[in-house]
């Protein structure tokens, strides 16, 4: 009968031996880092469910009756209707889609007006050699510091003597002359990202600046006209001092605007149509996000061209 060493029945059985004199290594702690990850995604879970308890509340309570929304403020699902929804979407003087047709149409303006001129004003910056450009570009990223309530009071003045009070035009004029420095920095970044090779290969073909643009420049910036897009979107379709200025007829009421007036100081309040409302106000912001989240990051990083 004959013994095996230690260092050669592990040979033997298919491993390595460790020279002699060099210290064995420990075993490799792999429970131990299993039992870290699955403490670090069950607080990660635990966190993701405390940041939308409360809009999983808010779509909860858009089924239930308002005189039990605050009685009872658990997560309960007895005597759950649609009552909610029927009754808020006539509550006010015109249907609640009169109020998001409203600002599905100033969403498009402004959209629209940040494309047009923010994309323009990014490739003067980006591209044209002119004086002063350097300068212009600092005084148009100083503006991004400034809040809304400094320019309020001289915009609305200014529409005001122009008779555009109750309209649109105060909320999407200004958007077409480039006033939006956040995405005309946005883009500045993404074209310098494009090399210039392809400007100059445009330009011996004999092409222009406006055939550059839109035929070289224009295409490849895709990812970040889609960021500006969806970005102008969340802004324009939440905003609500904006629109509570400028808009004071009910019929231009915009759905913020609308969803304000289901709260009443002086009598019951409607929590349960105004719920209800919301639930239906935000379902637009989350298809925007959910089909614009591979371009919002593209755009985002601003890396150009693959």
């Amino acid at each position: 009968m004959t013994t095996e060493t230690p260092a050669r029945a592990r040979a033997s059985a298919g491993g390595a031996a460790p020279p002699p004199g060099e210290p064995r290594r420990p075993p490799r702690p792999g429970g131990r880092r299993r039992a870290a990850g699955l403490v670090k995604h069950a607080l990660l879970t635990a966190l993701s469910l405390l940041m939308i308890y409360p809009l999983i509340w808010l779509i909860t309570s858009s089924f239930r009756p308002s005189e039990v929304i605050f009685r009872d403020p658990a997560l309960s699902v007895e005597g759950l209707s649609l009552t909610n929804y029927s009754d808020g979407w006539t509550a006010l003087a015109s249907p609640f889609g009169v109020y998001l047709l409203n600002s599905a149409v100033l969403v498009l303006g402004t959209i629209a007006g940040n494309l047009f001129s923010c994309s323009l004003a990014a490739y003067a910056f980006a591209r044209l050699r002119f004086r002063g450009r350097k300068l212009l570009f600092a005084i148009m990223l100083g503006t991004i510091m400034l809040p809304i309530h400094v320019i309020i009071v001289p915009q609305y003045v200014l529409f005001s003597h122009l008779n555009l009070l109750n309209t649109f035009l105060p909320l999407v004029l200004p958007k077409f002359l480039a006033t939006d420095a956040f995405f005309v920095f946005l883009m500045v970044q993404f074209i310098r990202g494009i090399p210039r090779e392809l400007d100059e290969a445009a330009r011996i073909d004999g092409a222009g600046h406006p055939r550059i643009f839109l035929r070289v420049i224009l295409p490849l910036m895709v990812p970040a006209l889609v960021t500006t897009a969806i970005f102008t979107f969340i802004n324009t379709w939440n905003d609500f001092f904006g629109q509570l200025i400028y808009l004071t007829r009910e019929e231009n009421w915009t759905a913020p605007l609308a969803l304000r007036t289901f709260l009443d100081a002086q009598t019951a309040s409607n929590y349960g149509g105004m719920f209800a409302m919301s639930v239906i106000s935000l379902l637009p912001l989350f298809l925007v996000f959910l089909f614009g989240q591979r371009w919002l990051l593209r755009g985002i990083a601003t890396t150009g061209i693959k």
